[in-house]
């Protein structure tokens, strides 16, 4: 027996921050990072909150370190909010997450609601009870996962992704793309998370080179915005794979941003699930099948299974030559001989990591170590 079910109320499309002007008589702490208060971009989110006491903790840096955690939770305890908003990308969402899950157990704060606002069209962190926290000194990301972690709102609002910066828009896509594919063959995936996944994915392909080109095209925002929630809510049905799980860990040791991680790794990671090998008489994998379906919605449908698949390749490596994206981690600037050194571990931890469980091929250590060859 399977069960599906959102928990998260999504306010979406222009103006839908004014929903925040329905909030009356709370205390609200409001998470993001020093640009966001640097820019004037929390100002959209504080002239809405007209009848509420308010106070702004913004010291969030990428990849939130454990000892943010540990600040966040002494600034709850001593405002003690009623509602957190979390305003920024996946790092923003991710510590108030954390933040929020840890105050509950820490400090024993019964209740609060929590508001999701993303900047970024990628993480779709403002869905998922997923959340990810960095251990420095060991140089690993830790997932953490728990419904306790969903937000009660988000609210997607097209105009806050306008000035995103154009190589921001191709990592935070492409990880939008990657959520998507993965869910889609995730051996969890279901007829609930696949409808969101193909129209995740579908929406990317027609919109994401278009908002890299031109930013201030609030619709194709509005739509990579949205493909982001709907691969958020896909894969928090249905999980992810082995192209987060080594993510993961080269974002900890190599600080790669999530995104073009997940971006180097997805074409090799297709080509890896589908298990299709020369031209040789193969049984097809499910994961091979399901990839040519994405395929045959895209328009990229071939003579065979196999031909469909490398058509769907062709395509994401397509737009990210489209979008000036490098395609290795030498581009990356990653000391190959660290590399070196470092790879059996990452092969290690991979293997570890949640996201493993639900790939639909399981791999062993030398399917890892050849894909990180296969990307240098």
């Amino acid at each position: 027996m399977q069960s599906f079910e959102i928990k998260t109320k999504i306010e979406f499309g222009q103006g839908s921050l004014e929903y925040l002007k329905k909030i009356n008589d709370k205390r609200v702490l409001v998470v993001t990072d020093p640009f966001m208060v640097k820019s004037g971009a929390i100002d959209k989110i504080t002239e809405n909150l007209i009848n509420v006491e308010y106070t702004v903790f913004s010291e969030i840096v990428p990849d939130p370190p454990i000892e943010l955690i540990v600040k966040g939770i002494a600034e709850i305890n001593k405002f003690k909010p009623d509602i957190l908003i979390a305003l920024g990308g996946g790092s923003a969402i991710d510590a108030t997450k954390a933040i929020m899950d840890f105050s509950k157990k820490i400090i024993h704060i019964e209740s609060l609601e929590f508001i999701a606002i993303p900047t970024t069209s990628g993480t779709g962190s403002e869905v998922t009870s997923f959340a990810v926290i960095t251990d420095k000194q060991k140089g690993i990301k830790y997932p953490l996962v728990s419904n306790d972690l969903l937000p009660n709102v988000a609210i997607l609002d097209p105009s806050l992704v306008q000035t995103v910066p154009d190589f921001i828009t191709a990592d935070t896509g492409m990880d939008v793309l990657t959520h998507a594919l993965e869910a889609y063959v995730s051996n969890k995936a279901s007829d609930f998370s696949d409808a969101l996944a193909e129209k995740a994915i579908r929406l990317v392909f027609e919109n994401l080179v278009k908002a890299y080109k031109n930013g201030s095209d609030l619709k194709a925002r509005e739509k990579m915005h949205n493909a982001s929630c709907l691969a958020g809510l896909a894969f928090n049905e249905a999980s992810l794979g082995i192209n987060h799980s080594i993510a993961h860990i080269l974002g900890g040791k190599f600080h790669i941003p999530h995104g073009r991680a997940n971006s180097i790794l997805l074409p090799y990671i297709i080509e890896y699930n589908s298990n299709i090998i020369g031209y040789s008489s193969v049984e097809y994998t499910r994961a091979a099948k399901k990839y040519a379906e994405i395929a045959k919605i895209l328009g990229l449908e071939g003579s065979s299974i196999r031909i469909s698949v490398r058509n769907l390749v062709n395509a994401i490596k397509k737009m990210q030559k489209a979008m000036n994206m490098v395609i290795a981690l030498k581009e990356c600037k990653v000391d190959m001989i660290e590399l070196e050194k470092l790879k059996n571990e990452i092969a290690e931890v991979a293997l570890k990591d949640a996201c493993t469980i639900t790939n639909p091929r399981v791999p062993t250590k030398g399917d890892i170590l050849e894909i990180l060859e296969e990307i240098k």
